[in-house]
């Protein structure tokens, strides 16, 4: 989109009731930085196909290396970043650590980005 496709008001006019309204709605400075901070998270492919394998089962960081034909460390880099993010929990069992969505609302969330580019 150039700047020529860009509209913009013929007069300069304040709508002060609106203004309220927004002023009144907008998050806290804290909760938008956070926000987009997870917003971040899913802006990887990688991770995007790490939740998508995880959708299915839980598993570990062999079976997901396998699964998306990388190495357990790439895979554990950005495990990592999900689990900061509180997208994913992990579990001990013997000598594996088994990993699974976090809750519902990480497939909620892909779920309604897929909708979007699907417009």
């Amino acid at each position: 989109m150039s700047e020529q496709d860009l509209e913009e008001c013929e007069v300069e006019e304040v709508h002060e009731e609106l203004l309220k309204i927004v002023r009144e709605t907008m998050p806290e400075e804290t909760e938008l930085y956070d926000l987009a901070e997870l917003f971040k998270v899913f802006g990887d492919s990688t991770r995007i196909r790490i939740l998508f394998v995880l959708f299915e089962a839980e598993v570990c960081v062999c079976d997901l290396a396998q699964a998306l034909n990388m190495t357990q460390s790439a895979i554990s880099h950005q495990l990592k970043i999900l689990k900061q993010s509180k997208l994913v929990n992990s579990r001990r069992s013997g000598k594996s650590v088994f990993y699974s969505l976090a809750d519902g609302h990480v497939r909620t969330i892909i779920a309604q980005g897929r909708e979007h580019i699907e417009e």
